[in-house]
């Protein structure tokens, strides 16, 4: 039995739209990836991940996207944003000594707690129920640095494991879960794809490729799950224009949105080359 992974990543509010364009062109073409034994969503593909596992239709929520963003809370995620939460990342020291530098930076930027982004969370995925499906969504214990994998099992409400996992460090505060705080997943991996370990077909779908190195890089992490088919997709030129510089402008979300569509039938080839099933 081949065992199939959908790997969403992380890129803010153009991200989803992003990955909803891309996700609905791949189903026109025959390719329902969202049909995958497992679903891992890291920030915005935690909350695409929240929703295509939950039965919502792609193309009303793809429809979604291209309506005018009255209701997002829009924000600005500066090169220097990311510059300061790149340095603790590239300072020796263990990978959750790296977290919890960029942990504690976030704690510094806000008070914890994040209920105001947890409702905006709640409103936008559309769903309160963990689905039966194999959703699983990351976050980072901000004080102890330790990566956390959140799924229906873990006695956690799914909309505050999308915000947490949605709460970029110094934009949005670190959101509070049984007393502790955790921040955006996507400070460890912008995919996270290794939690695919173990499957036999793995598509990943990542607005950032990018990682602070090789060992986290998607390639070596797609190495690492053991799977025999993949295939990774990312912003092509003209998406990354259409996505703006800012990922966190609402503004931008319907041009995502249909630059992920257009796209799809690009890649939709090598999507379908990956995606093998065998017969259950």
């Amino acid at each position: 039995m081949t065992r199939t992974a959908l790997v969403l990543g992380g890129g803010g509010v153009t991200g989803i739209a992003w990955e909803l364009g891309i996700l609905k062109g791949l189903a026109d073409a025959g390719v329902d990836v969202t049909a995958a034994d497992l679903v891992v969503g890291t920030s915005a593909g935690s909350v695409v991940g929240a929703q295509v596992t939950s039965g919502l239709a792609l193309d009303d929520l793809y429809d979604g996207q291209l309506a005018p963003p009255d209701k997002e809370i829009g924000a600005t995620l500066s090169r220097g944003t990311l510059l300061r939460m790149m340095l603790p990342a590239v300072v020796p020291g263990s990978p959750q000594r790296k977290l919890q530098r960029i942990g504690r930076m976030s704690l510094k930027a806000h008070p914890p707690g994040g209920e105001e982004r947890v409702e905006v969370i709640r409103s936008r995925i559309h769903v309160d129920r963990w689905p039966d499906h194999d959703l699983r969504v990351t976050a980072v214990d901000a004080e102890a640095g330790r990566f956390r994998v959140f799924d229906k099992d873990a006695g956690v409400d799914l909309v505050h494991a999308v915000a947490a996992s949605c709460a970029v460090p110094l934009v949005w505060p670190a959101v509070t879960i049984d007393g502790s705080h955790y921040v955006d997943g996507g400070v460890r991996s912008t995919t996270n794809a290794d939690l695919a370990k173990g499957c036999d077909a793995v598509v990943v779908i990542a607005p950032i490729p990018q990682s602070f190195s090789r060992h986290m890089s998607i390639e070596a992490q797609l190495g690492r799950t053991g799977a025999s088919r993949t295939a990774a997709v990312a912003p092509d030129k003209q998406a990354l224009s259409d996505i703006g510089r800012n990922v966190l402008d609402p503004a931008k979300r319907a041009d995502a949105a249909r630059s992920g569509l257009r796209q799809a039938a690009e890649v939709a080839d090598r999507v379908r080359e990956a995606w093998v099933r065998a017969d259950r």
